[in-house]
């Protein structure tokens, strides 16, 4: 097959050029549009209980959190002063005058409740509802800002709530990521040139990163008429689509100029290239591919927007690489080499002796060398012993953020009462049922008070009627009621309040909502599921490598240090995010939790790119053993031959991943600069050390397999290996109009 692909992409490299050059203009103008249809949230499981609750007092009790939220602060220090209260009534009116709002609820409104005035009477709540989706919702809260917010006289206003805190993120991950692409690019397009010694070679890997960003984006344009996809997936498809087209890239330009030294025709060198380097992309795209599927199977759309966001860029980077990538270096042959750099020596794909140096001195005590490697990333896995889970909240944004700053004074002068657990009961069962219900409710640990439509509870017994507020905990289709609790929320002790009160089963429906239970339902949502998605991915990686190596062990290997190599990345997330070292260098609140989703998916996402570098070594080293028959000498060319590659490779991906760590939203810092950390780990030092000394102490059995899996993959394997088409090449240059291909037996 691949063969075929080489000599389709010598004979007919203008018209592919051209089809690519087509689909690259489609996908600009069509992927151009994802941005218009991406979504914020999508951090809980919509079928879970807090997410049915918050749908129906959203839709059928006209209650729940306010989408924009108003906070006043009287300069005087009394919002019912004469000045303050006129300031508010003002700004009342004007809040129902906004384009996009609804139901406004103010402090100076009629009926307000006593409880949007803060405790020392300096600060009053106005809530508001913002319909529709996120872009509505953002346009809403930018015209009450530019109406509403900042000093008005008598009183100052914030905004905050849950539109303007998406708004908040949305606003900054656009800048984020244009920031990061104004550092990234730059900076590998410098690395580039240091690696190549020539510009034409070095832009090759942009024209791939670019097409393949491109064509993600309009993927991800596709899948969002679908399906709800989420606007962070966007920074994914940069850091992605840039670096695997590197990577990809470096393999393939590397090995096509390595031909070309060799003496083989441009056309003969093609085929070569598409005939090893491109069968080994292949099985790295599909490989990284397989990694994030896993990801569709979680039911948030944060999580399987990675997972459409990852596949997409994998795929059509792959395509780019051995499809556009071949056509365009039969039309450039010799001219791959052109404007090099002064100073600098040509940089051919042959063996680099500083690597073979490097390989041998690992090979001389490859105990040694496993032990201390092993003991350094198990060191570095310890903090993920304490890792803490927690939802995103307000304080991933910079602290100088006005949304964050709206929310915080929330928490600080109305205290933990806005912070109720609300309790859904659908139906109308019977009263009786239901006031034991309540009292049941209120005896549960860490409750301060239950709050109904027909009084309050405290301690198993009612303390309180009706009061004129109560009208707003019934409706024809059902009630609800809040639990007060005593314990801060997204606490343990919040937790197991939220596992109490739906331990009680009462005799009809009650969903128990919230935020704490939101955090309790995420986390069952991905630790039910996470052990099928790891079985998944252990699976299809263990069926892959099979297929391209032929060996029981290799597979096995690779998963086992691809998993400690990610323990020892995510333990360092730990301790610096949730423990919050580093945090004043980084600019970061820490919080003491670690985002629930993030961990996930930064495993799906780094260990899909270590099975990247894992295929390109191990597939030099399969085939020098081949051709060899010694281990030790296999070991040492394999990582001559790829160490300049991988480690390049491992730098230019790494650069476009700590560029998002500038991001100013916490959790995307976290994306980038841990992903940066694992793949400098896996290339410079699993890679590097580990996995040759590894492979020195395992010999032969590195590549054995019992009889029927060999014959097995005689039948369906697909070894990179596998011998070009035995027709002859003679040592005179092609010319141009007559097609070479490469013959068998002068395998590098």
């Amino acid at each position: 097959m691949f063969t075929a692909l080489g000599r389709l992409a010598v004979r007919r490299a203008r018209l592919l050029l051209f089809g690519s050059l087509v689909a690259f203009a489609a996908a600009v103008i069509l992927g151009g549009g994802v941005f218009g249809s991406l979504k914020s949230g999508g951090f809980d499981d919509p079928g879970s209980d807090s997410a049915r609750a918050a749908e129906t007092l959203k839709h059928e009790f006209d209650a729940g959190t306010a989408d924009i939220l108003l906070v006043v602060t009287a300069d005087g220090g009394d919002v019912d002063s004469p000045e303050a209260a006129a300031a508010g009534r003002a700004l009342t009116a004007g809040l129902t005058r906004v384009e996009g709002i609804d139901q406004v609820q103010s402090y100076w409104g009629p009926g307000s409740p006593p409880s949007l005035r803060s405790g020392d009477r300096g600060s009053a709540l106005m809530l508001a509802r913002a319909p529709g989706e996120d872009e509505a919702q953002s346009a809403a809260v930018q015209r009450v800002r530019d109406k509403l917010a900042g000093d008005r006289g008598a009183v100052d206003v914030k905004i905050g709530g849950e539109a303007a805190i998406g708004e908040a993120l949305g606003t900054g991950l656009e800048e984020d990521l244009a920031l990061a692409e104004m550092i990234a690019i730059p900076l590998t397009l410098l690395l580039l040139l240091l690696v190549f010694r020539g510009v034409v070679a070095a832009l090759l890997p942009l024209v791939v990163g670019g097409a393949a960003t491109f064509g993600a984006f309009f993927v991800l344009w596709a899948i969002s008429r679908f399906n709800d996809v989420s606007m962070y997936s966007i920074n994914l498809v940069t850091a992605l689509g840039l670096g695997l087209a590197v990577d990809y890239s470096l393999l393939m330009v590397s090995r096509f100029r390595e031909e070309l030294d060799k003496g083989h025709g441009v056309d003969a060198a093609v085929v070569r290239t598409v005939e090893s380097a491109g069968r080994t992309v292949v099985f790295s795209g599909v490989t990284v591919a397989v990694a994030l599927t896993a990801l569709v199977l979680f039911p948030l759309f944060f999580l399987r927007s990675f997972a459409y966001a990852g596949v997409g860029v994998v795929l059509v980077a792959v395509l780019v690489a051995v499809i556009t990538l071949p056509a365009l270096l039969k039309v450039l042959g010799h001219r791959v080499n052109a404007w090099r750099l002064p100073g600098l020596r040509q940089a051919g794909g042959s063996e680099s002796r500083r690597w073979a140096a490097v390989a041998r001195r690992v090979l001389r005590r490859p105990g040694l060398v496993s032990v201390a490697v092993l003991a350094l990333l198990l060191v570095l896995s310890g903090p993920l012993l304490g890792v803490q889970f927690g939802n995103p909240d307000a304080r991933v944004l910079p602290s100088g953020d006005a949304a964050r700053q709206a929310t915080e004074q929330v928490q600080r002068d109305f205290g933990f009462a806005a912070e109720a657990n609300p309790v859904v009961i659908n139906g109308t069962p019977d009263p009786a049922a239901t006031e034991a219900y309540f009292a049941d409710a209120s005896r549960v640990e860490h409750v301060a008070r239950v709050v109904t439509a027909r009084g309050t509870w405290t301690d198993g017994r009612q303390v309180a009627g009706p009061t004129a507020q109560s009208a707003r905990y019934a409706a024809e289709s059902g009630q609800w009621f809040e639990v007060v609790p005593t314990a801060m929320p997204m606490s343990q002790d919040a937790q197991d309040l939220v596992h109490d009160l739906r331990a009680l089963d009462p005799p009809f429906e009650a969903l128990v909502g919230g935020s704490t239970a939101d955090l309790v339902d995420t986390k069952h949502a991905i630790f039910s599921v996470a052990p099928w998605a790891g079985l998944w991915i252990a699976l299809a990686t263990l069926v892959l490598l099979f297929l391209m190596f032929g060996s029981f062990l290799v597979p096995v290997k690779a998963i086992a240090l691809n998993t400690l190599n990610l323990t020892a990345m995510l333990g360092a997330m730990v301790w610096i995010f949730q423990d919050g070292n580093l945090s004043g260098t980084l600019g970061f609140t820490a919080t003491g939790l670690t985002d629930t989703a993030m961990p996930l998916l930064m495993f799906a996402v780094a260990f899909g790119l270590s099975m990247d570098y894992e295929v390109f070594l191990l597939a030099r080293i399969k085939e020098e053993y081949d051709r060899t028959g010694d281990n030790r000498t296999a070991i040492v060319t394999g990582l001559a031959k790829t160490g300049r590659i991988v480690t390049a490779a491992a730098l230019v991906l790494s650069i476009t991943f700590f560029a998002f760590a500038t991001s100013g939203v916490t959790f995307m810092k976290m994306f980038g600069l841990g992903l940066g950390i694992a793949v400098l780990i896996d290339a410079f030092i699993v890679r590097a050390t580990l996995v040759p000394a590894l492979m020195k102490l395992a010999g032969n059995a590195n590549w054995w397999a019992p009889t029927w899996a060999r014959h097995l993959h005689t039948r369906i394997g697909m070894d990179e290996t596998a011998p070009p088409s035995p027709t002859t090449e003679p040592s005179e240059p092609p010319s141009p109009r007559k097609e070479l291909t490469p013959t068998g037996d002068d395998r590098p």
